[in-house]
């Protein structure tokens, strides 16, 4: 099967694009003139986003939960279906730990983080490298939301810390592996940004050194502009981690 080139638009997935991180990049992608596939669980803030007539009908909403391989799948194939390629994934869609210490998680609990952090993850990636690598003119990009938990814990953060970790990994060997494709793979890793999963910085969290403490937050803006500068290399160009972080932050001196 070979995927044909439509000419007339640059076509993006974004998941978890109902809220926080994901709703500002796929706002940005579209002010920057990409049509873009709204993925996430819920149905009603992808749809209340398409519905913006400000977006010349160029968002869609996609529900997938990216934790089934299956639905993962199924979202891909009706992307190509319906705008014929896939240039663009923003690998977004994630979970936070359980509550609570990890010794008294449930192994549901656990599995839970690592189904969409991980798994989830990897599912979009092999879903855009068979769309990528025979569509024409072929390749296209992947970046992958990593986190700074990808290279430096916080305390009570081992489920989240781990799959952080393992995505470095899979953007390194992704990026490896898409050579042969044109597919340039990066990852963004981002400190503080304010949205709903992260308010609680503003309010004081746990430090290494048993403190709580109350750490500065980024605009959620500043991280949809880092993944538009991404999105706008040409694929003989990769960033292949970015960081993006709130200046005053304590993790360059966490500990």
């Amino acid at each position: 099967m070979t995927l044909q080139n439509n000419e007339t638009a640059r076509i993006a997935i974004v998941t978890g694009a109902g809220s926080g991180i994901g709703r500002a990049t796929s706002l940005a992608l579209l002010n920057d003139g990409w049509t873009v596939a709204l993925v996430g669980r819920r149905r009603e803030p992808l749809e209340q986003l398409a519905a913006d007539p400000s977006k010349q009908g160029r968002a869609h909403a996609f529900p997938c939960d990216v934790s089934d391989p299956d639905a993962v799948k199924a979202l891909f194939a009706a992307v190509v279906e319906r705008f014929g390629r896939v240039d663009l994934l923003f690998n977004n869609a994630g979970r936070s730990n359980p509550p609570g210490p990890f010794e008294d998680w449930s192994a549901d609990e656990w599995k839970s983080v690592v189904d969409v952090n991980l798994s989830g993850m990897f599912y979009c990636i092999q879903q855009a490298f068979r769309v990528m690598r025979v569509q024409v003119p072929m390749g296209g990009r992947i970046i992958n939301n990593g986190s700074i938990s990808a290279s430096t814990p916080r305390p009570n953060s081992i489920a989240y810390t781990a799959t952080k970790h393992a995505v470095a990994g899979m953007t390194k060997s992704a990026a490896l592996d898409g050579r042969k494709y044109d597919i340039a793979v990066g990852q963004i890793d981002i400190g503080n940004a304010y949205t709903e999963l992260a308010a609680r910085m503003a309010k004081g969290v746990p430090q290494a050194n048993g403190e709580i403490a109350i750490e500065p937050m980024l605009d959620v803006e500043i991280v949809a502009q880092s993944v538009r500068y991404m999105a706008s290399l040409p694929l003989d160009a990769n960033v292949l981690f970015h960081t993006v972080m709130a200046t005053k932050m304590p993790f360059v001196g966490r500990g």
